[in-house]
């Protein structure tokens, strides 16, 4: 009414470290329209450097792609989610060059080690090893969800803001 903010508080604010050790890429260069044209949501991606998965925060499994082991959805204590997909389209590999370290409703801890991936394996078989992470839309607690850094940046800084709502 008077035109005041609020002021944002810790609380109020997400900020995400990448999961994968590499160079940070806006989405646009993911070579998966349904990533780069915005359509799953916003974020970044990575060109890994080694085929790991570590979690960014500590949460929830809130989904893990059981048979093909290829992507997982966390879940944060403030309830905010986030998808992390290792390369593209590499559902078709239907498991092979991965292994899971967690399952559906496992609570995991920030570092803990997700997922490992041969990435010259999956190379070979004709598939990108380059891994969005997103904040999925349709989140009614996220205000919104911001890219941070691009190119490389210390390891452990923050790759994605999420304003709460």
């Amino acid at each position: 009414m008077f035109g005041f903010k609020k002021k944002l508080t810790a609380s109020d604010v997400l900020d995400i470290p990448s999961p994968v050790k590499g160079k940070i890429i806006p989405l646009i260069e993911v070579p998966d329209p349904a990533f780069s044209g915005g359509a799953m949501g916003p974020g970044i991606a990575v060109e890994p450097d080694e085929g790991r998965v570590t979690a960014p925060f500590d949460g929830v499994v809130a989904h893990l792609m059981e048979r093909s082991k290829h992507a997982v959805l966390l879940e944060h204590a403030s309830g905010v989610q986030i998808l992390i997909h290792v390369g593209t389209n590499t559902v078709s590999l239907k498991g092979e060059g991965f292994t899971a370290h967690v399952q559906t409703g496992d609570r995991v801890r920030q570092g803990q080690l997700l997922l490992e991936f041969d990435m010259a394996a999956i190379t070979q078989a004709g598939y990108s090893v380059v891994t969005p992470m997103i904040v999925p839309g349709g989140q009614d607690n996220v205000k919104e969800a911001i890219p941070l850094l691009s190119g490389d940046g210390p390891e452990g800084q923050a790759v994605i803001r999420v304003t709460l709502t």
